[in-house]
């Protein structure tokens, strides 16, 4: 079988995903090269060790086949005819199947990351590490006391790490009606993204976000949750940005925090006394008279019933009542001297 993992970490064949950690995080304590600086070598070979026999027997893939074809299985060495595991894995006689396992130091870095809350590789690991932060940066890593009492490290030279780039936002519509911006809504969203640990492996993830739709929002206001895209190995995940779209209306139209509606009336309507009846966005019945002569470019205002001011809903904009004023397509030669003697007088 070559190198016993099993061995290495001190666990049995059987040892369940617990197990396996609580042994990690005991042996990578013991042997981390910063906290043997006296035998600094031999601890970057004893835990490189420790980290690759946790990353194949964390993996429940790797792990089948190391316990099927040992060490040489996860190189793509397995015997020349072809097998079928009892997890239903299927293997490939030697030369048809690249290496299904190569441990690199830096994972030694970002196994011990994902256990003590740092993705920033170590540069105190002599040969192992790939930049790592600075020497604050080092201390932070490990809670108080990790080490004892006196936590400096001696001797521990670390030059400024490269931050992660971050990946490009990503902007979706947030389609709203005219009532839900009026009275406020919460919605959910279900986001499914791609999430890859420190080794690299990739797994789906769900969520379901919040998003509290508060009265009065304008067309393009935005909403952002930070890191919610794909976390991909070395790329910091990008922002999603949730941009606010009214839905047309089939009666109103908003002009900033004003609400506009247009009535049909006649030419007889528009001069003489009119009554308009409106059903505003949260079901009321407004009956306004209008005692005025409308004319095409009139305009009834009534304050304080249009949108909510988003800053304070309380408040409210006007409602703008405009009017179309059906003419008349022919007069008879009675009509027009009727009419021209009653606008005259």
């Amino acid at each position: 079988m070559g190198v016993d993992y099993y061995k290495i970490l001190q666990v049995g064949k059987n040892s369940t995903d617990e197990e396996l950690k609580k042994a990690y995080r005991k042996l990578a304590m013991k042997w981390h090269p910063d906290k043997n600086p006296n035998n600094k070598k031999e601890a970057e070979c004893k835990f490189k060790r420790i980290s690759e026999a946790y990353d194949v027997l964390s993996d429940s893939h790797k792990r089948a086949i190391y316990d099927q074809y040992g060490e040489d299985g996860l190189k793509g060495q397995v015997p020349p005819h072809d097998a079928a595991s009892s997890s239903g894995t299927t293997f490939y006689s030697t030369g048809d199947t690249p290496a299904l396992f190569r441990f690199t130091p830096e994972f030694a870095d970002d196994i011990f990351a994902e256990f003590f809350g740092h993705s920033s590789p170590f540069g105190g690991m002599g040969g192992m590490g790939r930049g790592g932060g600075a020497r604050d940066g080092m201390r932070s890593r490990f809670p108080n006391g990790m080490f004892g009492a006196d936590d400096r490290f001696e001797g521990i030279h670390v030059s400024q790490g490269v931050a992660p780039r971050k990946a490009a936002h990503i902007e979706n519509k947030l389609r709203c009606s005219l009532e839900e911006i009026y009275k406020g809504i919460t919605k959910k969203i279900k986001v499914t993204r791609d999430v890859a640990d420190a080794r690299g492996k990739t797994k789906v993830v769900k969520e379901i976000l919040t998003i509290n739709v508060k009265p009065g929002w304008k067309k393009g206001t935005k909403i952002t949750f930070e890191e919610k895209g794909n976390k991909l190995r070395n790329v910091t995940p990008a922002d999603l940005v949730f941009v606010v779209d009214e839905i047309p209306h089939d009666i109103f139209s908003r002009d900033g925090d004003d609400l506009i509606v247009t009535q049909k009336i006649s030419l007889a309507d528009a001069l003489t006394d009119y009554t308009v009846n409106v059903t505003t966005l949260d079901g009321r019945n407004l009956t306004i008279p209008v005692s005025n002569v409308i004319h095409p470019d009139y305009e009834e205002v009534v304050a304080r019933e249009g949108m909510p001011l988003p800053k304070d809903p309380m408040k409210k904009g006007n409602l703008r009542i405009k009017f179309d004023i059906k003419f008349p397509a022919q007069l008879s030669s009675d009509r027009k001297v009727e009419i021209k003697r009653v606008l005259d007088d």
